[in-house]
């Protein structure tokens, strides 16, 4: 079992055909002070399974902070049936592609720094997601860029490199 990608946004869906609509992708947020809440962060996630990894899978997700201690856990179970439908995207001879998305409502970050999302299917990491938090140096409230108008209360995404996270 392997996870194609996983990434942040502002929102997600997965249609009833299972194809992915994201809106915002994101790697960094500012907070004008810490802590600092945001309001949500969608995780979007595809898992990919071969015909031998059909059956029910533990999956956890963590967030870790600057000094690699857990801020956030979540855990669930995903099961894999080699057919047509039920979200898979693609099934067959080579396995099947199954699109999920996690909203992360209200999670609170104490500090600024580089924290990530780390995804583990059956006590195994598979993928992870890099976040950065940075405290606004400029005057006046935040504003989303390119939009011209105001992002969350004290934050502002910034796109960028994910390799700089």
């Amino acid at each position: 079992m392997n996870i194609d990608f996983v990434l942040l946004a502002d929102a997600a869906t997965v249609d009833g055909s299972g194809k992915l609509n994201i809106l915002g992708v994101l790697d960094r947020i500012q907070a004008q002070e810490f802590p600092a809440r945001h309001g949500r962060i969608a995780m979007v996630l595809r898992f990919s399974a071969d015909p031998d990894d059909a059956g029910k899978h533990e999956v956890e997700i963590r967030l870790r902070d600057p000094e690699d201690q857990e801020v956030l856990k979540v855990g669930g179970q995903i099961q894999f049936t080699p057919r047509r439908g039920a979200g898979a995207v693609e099934s067959g001879a080579e396995g099947i592609k199954v699109p999920q998305v996690l909203n992360l409502d209200g999670i609170q970050f104490a500090g600024p720094g580089r924290y990530r999302f780390e995804v583990s299917v059956d006590g195994e990491v598979l993928a992870s997601a890099p976040l950065r938090l940075e405290t606004f140096a400029g005057t006046g409230p935040p504003m989303s860029p390119g939009s011209g108008q105001r992002g969350a209360p004290g934050f502002v995404l910034v796109s960028g490199d994910p390799a700089e996270a």
